[in-house]
């Protein structure tokens, strides 16, 4: 079996498992040091989005924000034409959702319609631990799922690519202060999901390739990882692209409500193929060089 592509992914592999390595050190650095900006679901805060019976100009609205802060506290604004996302990071009682209500009426929009949600601190605790165990969950049927279709070192490896895709997305938003929110924790498990699949993709060919393979040496286990990419990758790239224009249109044309989840699948969509092809396949032909490999016995002639 010889590969006619020019380009080795096992040869070049060294190189982007140390690219991997430096990339999610960093990370760890810049998690560590800055950390993640909690929307309400997963911190204490109110949300209100006002929607209103005409455009109102932002810099008039940060102005009656910034007079009211006093009362309300901090808070962050997002606007659109006639839809207004104000998040305080604190918790109204009653009378101060009455009293927002009644200072955006006289000074804003008489007409203007209100959604409030307010996220206490047991409730943000309790959603942020649930949004932890969604995700180890996940990943625990990843791991029992693939050893059971495959083995153990295909259980390791795709385990390992998919907290680097996952790790990856959340290294973006902690670099860009972009808001960690529920929305984000189901972009997250999406992405778990497609990594998934295009390692199987790869795994499959693997697994398929070795049944009609002899296996002699270590370059006959490499021709065939190199191989198996090559047979799968026009599968991987159209569907990656496929989805990855689809997240596009949505954070291009989409509600700001949908922007950040878009744009998390887009971060996810990229890590995820690079790490099914250059961390994935590439560890388990690692794992698979620790074992031994078996040598066919051969018969002695009989002397006549």
């Amino acid at each position: 079996m010889r590969s006619k592509r020019t380009f080795d992914f096992v040869k070049s592999s060294r190189k982007f498992m140390i690219f991997s390595a430096l990339v999610t050190l960093l990370g760890i650095v810049i998690v560590s040091i800055s950390g993640l900006n909690y929307g309400i679901d997963f911190s204490s805060g109110t949300s209100v989005d006002v929607t209103t019976s005409k455009s109102v100009d932002e810099a008039k609205l940060r102005i009656f924000l910034d007079e009211q802060k006093s009362e309300f506290g901090e808070y962050s604004l997002t606007t659109a034409e006639s839809r207004d996302s104000i998040r305080f990071k604190n918790a109204l009682n009653d009378q101060q959702e009455k009293a927002f209500k009644a200072a955006f009426s006289s000074q804003i929009d008489v007409d203007a319609s209100y959604e409030i949600n307010i996220v206490d601190a047991d409730i943000a605790q309790e959603q942020q631990k649930s949004a932890l165990i969604g995700m180890a969950v996940a990943c625990l049927g990843i791991v029992l799922y693939v050893s059971m279709r495959f083995e153990w070192r295909f259980a390791i490896a795709a385990v390992t690519s998919l907290i680097y895709s996952a790790f990856f997305v959340i290294t973006m938003f902690s670099i860009f202060r972009f808001e960690v929110n529920l929305p984000f924790i189901l972009a997250v498990l999406t992405i778990i999901g497609y990594a998934i699949n295009d390692t199987v993709v790869i795994f499959d060919r693997i697994r398929e390739n070795l049944r009609f393979t002899k296996i002699k040496t270590h370059g006959d286990l490499d021709l065939l990882v190199n191989n198996s990419i090559w047979q799968t990758l026009s599968r991987s790239i159209n569907t990656v692209i496929t989805v990855l224009i689809a997240s596009v249109c949505l954070f291009i044309f989409g509600g700001e409500s949908i922007k950040l989840f878009s744009l998390a699948m887009i971060f996810g969509l990229v890590s995820g193929a690079y790490s099914s092809i250059f961390i994935a396949s590439q560890l388990w032909l690692y794992l698979k060089k620790k074992q031994p490999i078996k040598k066919v016995a051969v018969k002695p002639q009989s002397t006549p």
